[in-house]
């Protein structure tokens, strides 16, 4: 598709006043609308050459899938250090039709003729590599490495030292569409994980308005078998997994300090919270059912407007109309997070259910808004992907 052809049907909530929003089916739909002209960027002719640092895994080979729609931005260069000198079809078979660079080990590439990267490496290894990378370019990480603004806390979950803590200083945390006007100006972003999406963007909008206590939040979180990762391990096995649930990480899941970290920052006071997460047989998805206690004399009601009043005119954070029950169906391979609240049976208590495609939202698709946002760019673009269903 020309970019001509791909402008004229970008969905840009920036750019559509809002009587050009309805609600359809339950959902907040976008009538289509063009992309304005005369963005200012870094580049010339708006095109960004761009890495992808581990492409041989699950959030690369998703940044892959996103870039082939996007107008300006191309990729320059590809690093996978046990798959060097293969082509990205060879090991994800569903790229065939791109025009993509073989796979290169880290050491041999050449960023001399790259403008940004994605860097999609396992964590505890990406501190050293983004360290040494050249200053020019503009990056967005979605290990767990740079989320942790206490250099000691990470050395806690993660079992080792921070290798780059003055680096950790300059790292901006990006739940896009809470921290958007930080990440604008950022040469470092620290993507968000996936549970912690799903998370922060219900809650962080009812703790700022004070409507919910932050001392009794409990989380019973399930995801898809696709967060694990792509490394072989016998837990991940079809047989190990498929036909039944299992809870890992019990009372030490290390996103729980990360999840932390951005609900103390939305309550101004320290937040603590039970979370726990759960591996159910499906490739991708994922839904956090939250549990919250109301603050005194307020109504589910005004759990409610509050969500809307957030998000309205947000394009991929959806509240449901009332009653609707979000389901992990209605996201997958898509960039929205749909969520809901519901009052419970216990007086005072009420119930927000959020589900996102933990690839997409919980990894890449929100990799892709903030460097989209860095870049000057419409934070939408190449992520006008419509949920796969059935």
């Amino acid at each position: 598709m020309s970019v001509v052809a791909f402008s004229s049907i970008c969905f840009n909530s920036a750019h559509c006043s809002n009587k050009d929003l309805i609600k359809q089916h339950n959902v907040k739909s976008h009538i289509k609308c063009s992309i304005k002209s005369g963005i200012t960027t870094t580049t010339s002719q708006n095109n960004v050459r761009v890495g992808v640092l581990g492409a041989s895994g699950y959030t690369g080979s998703e940044i892959i899938r996103l870039l082939a729609n996007h107008p300006h931005f191309g990729v320059a260069l590809m690093t996978a250090d046990r798959k060097a000198g293969q082509a990205i079809s060879s090991v994800f078979p569903h790229l065939v039709t791109q025009d993509l660079p073989d796979l290169i080990a880290i050491k041999d590439a050449d960023f001399s003729d790259v403008d940004a990267v994605f860097c999609c490496l396992p964590h505890g290894t990406t501190q050293e590599i983004i360290k040494g990378l050249p200053e020019h370019l503009k990056i967005v990480d979605l290990s767990a490495d740079f989320r942790l603004r206490d250099v000691s806390e990470y050395e806690e979950w993660y079992g080792q030292p921070h290798r780059a803590p003055d680096l950790q200083k300059e790292a901006i945390y990006g739940l896009t569409e809470v921290l958007r006007e930080e990440i604008k100006n950022a040469r470092l972003v620290a993507n968000p994980g996936c549970y912690p999406t799903s998370i922060q963007l219900p809650l962080v909008p009812l703790i700022k308005a004070n409507l919910i206590q932050t001392s009794n939040i409990i989380v019973d979180a399930k995801s898809g078998v696709s967060g694990a990762g792509r490394s072989a391990k016998e837990n991940l096995l079809f047989t190990e997994v498929t036909e039944g649930m299992n809870s890992y990480g019990v009372t030490r899941h290390r996103h729980a300090p990360e999840i932390e970290q951005g609900l103390t920052d939305a309550a101004g006071s320290k937040v603590t919270i039970s979370f726990t997460p759960h591996l159910i047989p499906m490739s991708r998805g994922m839904q956090s059912t939250i549990y919250v206690e109301m603050a005194p004399g307020v109504r589910i009601e005004d759990l409610y407007h509050q969500l809307q009043q957030s998000y309205e005119n947000e394009e991929f954070v959806v509240l449901l109309e009332n009653g609707v029950i979000p389901r992990t169906h209605s996201v997958k391979g898509s960039n929205y997070c749909l969520i809901n609240v519901f009052p419970d049976r216990i007086p005072g208590r009420a119930i927000i259910i959020s589900v996102i495609d933990n690839l997409v939202k919980g990894a890449s698709g929100q990799a892709l808004q903030n460097l989209n946002l860095i870049m000057g760019f419409p934070e939408n673009l190449g992520l006008h992907y419509l949920p796969l269903f059935p």
